[in-house]
């Protein structure tokens, strides 16, 4: 048996969720991770030692106390790459807030000098919680990976945010984000995200169906790789790292305000946010009656990235974004790229309104003379760090 790429450790907090870390165990596994498992001594009432120790072939043990001789809170800090608790409960993430060290797992991460992938479940309400939440951003704060907990239902009976996410999700969030390469540390990038709403009266506008999930994927997978990342999002309504400095619009015309104040300073730009092509010759400052509801004149809205495209300098990365549901869709998308003056360009189709506020993604990543084709749907978290591994490609060949 060949040995593992990477030894990580599993830490383990006392929640009903311990039991599906036996199938995280076995994946991370299977990706060719070695993995010792750090339960807390709470979480045996629910999964116990023996069967962490049969499913890894490693010894399990939860206190500073065991195998003393082998110093085990400070080897397994040495010769670790990495680490994921899952699931982490509300008391554990206290007690890791407050830098307590009660237990091996504990100790463990007070003498890590690597990634840590936090992974919520609890209740709803215990989420929610402004202790929980406080504790939370302490721990981003302090460079923790914490991954949001799934919607669904709970061993209570009730329904909410707290939820175990999938397997698959776990590993995809700490192979892709929690140990993701530094190359991006001292670089600034400039995300958009969402799509930008032009009103007719108080109540309507002309809008888009960008959820703007793309866009906030690119600006969490550069926090992740050591970018300073500002972020424009527009009409978006999720959640972002506080590591982020975000700026919240919601119509063209400010869109383009925000892009004037940071695109000078930014090293790529990724231009995910789906721009109006057009708003109204005239707001209405009450609501229109049905009955005045004849016609709507518009009139045309600048070219925000063809405009930003002419103050660009020789070192600066432009990434555009194209939607597109016409046969000949590669044609035009390089097209737009040229006409834009960016130097990458992803094409999606949406035929029938696809992609849009979904959680994968597959289309193409085409250069002047490049292209990547991912015909089969990945997350709008792995297509980030692509275009991210793209951009870095060209930034490289131009020096």
């Amino acid at each position: 048996m060949s040995a593992p790429a990477h030894e990580i450790i599993l830490g383990v907090g006392g929640g009903i969720a311990a039991y599906k870390s036996c199938d995280l165990l076995r994946r991370l596994q299977d990706s060719g991770f070695g993995v010792t498992v750090v339960p807390t001594p709470s979480s045996l009432n629910f999964v116990g030692q023996a069967t962490w120790e049969a499913l890894s072939a490693r010894s399990a043990t939860t206190s500073v106390f065991e195998d003393v001789d082998q110093v085990r809170h400070v080897s397994l800090a040495r010769h670790a790459r990495g680490a994921i608790i899952a699931p982490a409960t509300a008391d554990l993430i206290a007690r890791i807030a407050a830098g307590r060290a009660d237990d091996l797992l504990t100790n463990v991460v007070l003498a890590a000098e690597f990634p840590i992938l936090i992974v919520p479940a609890m209740h709803p309400a215990m989420w929610s919680n402004k202790a929980t939440q406080e504790n939370v951003a302490k721990l981003v704060e302090r460079g923790f990976d914490v991954m949001q907990p799934d919607v669904g239902a709970l061993t209570s009976g009730d329904h909410g945010k707290g939820r175990f996410p999938e397997t698959t999700a776990i590993i995809e969030r700490f192979t892709t984000h929690t140990l993701a390469p530094q190359d991006l540390v001292g670089k600034k990038v400039l995300v958009t995200a969402g799509g930008t709403r032009e009103a007719l009266d108080p109540v309507r506008f002309i809008g888009n169906k960008s959820s703007g999930k793309q866009g906030i994927a690119i600006a969490e997978a550069a926090i992740a790789r050591g970018a300073d990342v500002t972020l424009v999002a527009a009409n978006c309504e999720i959640d972002s790292s506080s590591k982020i400095s975000r700026f919240n619009v919601e119509n063209t015309e400010q869109m383009q305000a925000e892009l004037s104040r940071h695109f000078s300073d930014c090293d790529i730009l990724f231009m995910a946010a789906a721009i109006a092509d057009a708003r109204p010759e005239h707001l209405s400052h009450e609501k229109i009656k049905k009955d005045s509801f004849k016609e709507i004149h518009l009139t045309q809205n600048p070219d925000l990235l063809a405009n930003l495209a002419l103050k660009k300098s020789p070192r600066q990365i432009i990434v555009a974004f194209a939607a597109e549901t016409a046969d000949d869709s590669h044609l035009l998308a390089r097209e737009k790229m040229a006409r834009k003056g960016a130097n990458l360009i992803y094409l999606n189709d949406v035929s029938d309104g696809a992609i849009f506020g979904e959680e994968q993604t597959f289309g193409s990543i085409l250069g002047a003379e490049t292209a990547l084709e991912i015909t089969a749907p990945i997350s709008k978290i792995s297509l980030a760090h692509q275009l991210i591994n793209q951009a870095l490609l060209l930034s490289d060949k131009l020096g």
